[in-house]
């Protein structure tokens, strides 16, 4: 893989000497990153406004909650705390897998769990 990533660097590099990339449509103006192409048209006006009122989807907030323990659990010396970080962390596994939002593979949770436990 990483010879296939040279080689596209190489042609990008010149690419660019060639000038290529001068005078393309929008140069020097800010990438506008508030479009989304993955959300169906009729339902970016809803998005839009739901991100605008500050929601976050269920499963995103569960998601950073369990970033967040991690973390805490990595810096966790003591081993009783770490004992109960690590339920907290099975439980908020355990909140996502049972979200209606998307299901959490049971399999990929035991996996990260085992090699959690593993590093402990």
């Amino acid at each position: 893989m990483y010879a296939f990533e040279e080689l596209a660097e190489s042609r990008i590099r010149e690419a660019m000497e060639r000038g290529d990339f001068d005078d393309l449509p929008g140069m020097g103006r800010p990438l506008c990153l508030e479009e989304d192409d993955f959300v169906p048209e009729e339902m970016r006006m809803a998005c839009k406004i739901l991100k605008n009122a500050g929601y976050i989807p269920p499963e995103v907030e569960l998601r950073r909650d369990i970033a967040a323990v991690e973390s805490a659990l990595a810096a966790e010396k003591d081993d009783a705390a770490r004992r109960k970080t690590l339920k907290k962390l099975r439980c908020l596994f355990l909140r996502l897998d049972q979200s209606h939002c998307r299901q959490a593979s049971l399999l990929l949770q035991r996996e990260y769990y085992e090699k959690v436990v593993g590093k402990l």
